[in-house]
């Protein structure tokens, strides 16, 4: 069986040799373990000392008892010499910030490589602990070139752009997979469709018992539940709390912290308004976008049962998910625009005094034009570049002096050159 490569192993693989505590989070069942695996084989077979260890094996648990106990226990392993720690499921662990930067802080001659679920930062706040002593690493369900790239054997890396222009039924069939199915790679391996339900039930279940009721200790389930199907059902559009509290039967508040725990457990993505008038543009109201689209479809019903161009919605957001990982490790912001007489533009881009529109549509555009929020827009800022992304790429048209590309999704990715 193909193994599922995953982007984030270079970049792991390259930091093993800092002495910063790696730490790999995301949500549960994205590969964290695999990852890990991976990395201790490599590790491996250049001959160095391994110790792996998992809180979620009871057997391996008794050594987390005191830092000195698990010292004994590595020391017992690997010796004195430079080696290497793995510890997976460190969420476990109470008070699991302060017991690493102990650790951290003993200046021991062994590199530490640690997972945990995004229930991690909410429970023990270990950003706070370990500040200026780890590099996080943020393991997410397979982005869509990863998707693409294990769906055709890897044969066509770093070279899509081809493979879509020729292969275009394929291109529209492996697409609509996985707007409907997501990134959770359990699922993508899993060829019945049948199946692929009964995964993602497992994971969305296991999340909500295990992160939101056990760990995080949410008592009003139902009502969680609803607020998620709720935001799952108007991705893309406005969200207000208010609303949301009187629809749900539950205080402002309460909203609110539901919906930061849906952040930090790397459920929801939030995308806040770019403004310069107050008086005109909306400066408040968030919109919310899903880390996996396989999840937030499940959520509301709709698992395996989309299909474009009827899933505007679910483009819109993995195109936001391919935007926001093309931006990563870069001051780039993100955001949308809206005017209180109705004018939107999906996102902007931003950094320092560059800007950039990006406009998405989840169909073959007939004719290289742009409607009247985008254009609005353009004659508000006077951007140098736009973009309208869509299934197909298009000519490019000047409007004053102002250069609008349509370009098709896959190369949504190359946006973000423009800003630099």
């Amino acid at each position: 069986m193909t193994i599922i490569k995953r982007n984030l192993f270079k970049e792991l693989k390259s930091h093993s040799k800092e002495k910063e505590i790696s730490l790999i989070v995301g949500p549960r069942q994205v590969g964290k373990t695999f990852l890990m695996l991976l990395l201790k084989d490599f590790l491996e077979k250049q001959g160095q000392p391994i110790v792996f260890l998992n809180l979620d094996i009871e057997s391996d648990r008794q050594f987390f008892s005191s830092q000195g106990k698990l010292v004994k226990k590595i020391r017992l392993e690997i010796g004195n010499e430079r080696g290497y720690v793995f510890i997976d499921e460190i969420q476990r662990k109470e008070d699991a910030g302060l017991f690493l930067k102990g650790l951290y802080d003993m200046r021991l001659p062994y590199k530490f490589i640690v997972s945990g679920s995004g229930s991690l930062e909410l429970k023990e706040k270990i950003h706070e602990s370990l500040m200026g002593r780890k590099r996080i690493f943020e393991l997410n369900p397979l982005s869509f070139d990863e998707f693409i790239n294990f769906k055709t054997d890897y044969k066509y890396e770093g070279k899509f752009a081809k493979f879509f222009e020729l292969e275009q039924e394929k291109t529209r069939e492996l697409l609509e997979e996985y707007l409907n199915f997501g990134g959770y790679p359990r699922v993508i391996l899993e060829q019945k469709e049948e199946e692929k339900t009964r995964i993602i039930a497992e994971i969305y279940n296991s999340y909500m018992e295990k992160d939101i009721s056990y760990l995080l200790g949410v008592k009003k389930e139902e009502a969680f539940t609803r607020l998620l199907r709720i935001i799952a059902s108007q991705a893309g559009s406005l969200t207000n709390f208010s609303e949301l509290s009187s629809t749900v039967g539950i205080s402002h508040k309460t909203v609110t912290d539901y919906i930061w725990y849906l952040e930090k457990t790397y459920i929801l993505q939030r995308v806040s308004p770019y403004f310069k008038n107050f008086r005109k543009e909306i400066t408040k109201s968030p919109i919310f976008y899903f880390y996996d689209l396989g999840l937030r479809n499940y959520a509301l019903g709709e698992f395996g049962n989309i299909v474009l161009p009827k899933a505007g919605f679910l483009f819109q957001n993995m195109i936001f998910n391919i935007l926001k990982e093309s931006v990563r490790f870069t001051p780039v912001h993100i955001n949308f625009w809206r005017t209180k007489d109705g004018a939107e533009v999906d996102f902007i881009m931003t950094v320092r005094d560059k800007i950039i529109p990006i406009e998405v549509k989840a169909s073959k555009l007939k004719e290289s034009k742009i409607n009247k929020s985008l254009r609005s827009f353009i004659n508000k800022y006077q951007p140098k570049n736009v973009y309208l992304v869509s299934l197909e790429s298009g000519k490019k048209i000047m409007i004053d002096k102002t250069l609008v590309h349509f370009i098709p999704f896959y190369e949504a990715s190359k946006i973000v050159t423009d800003m630099s």
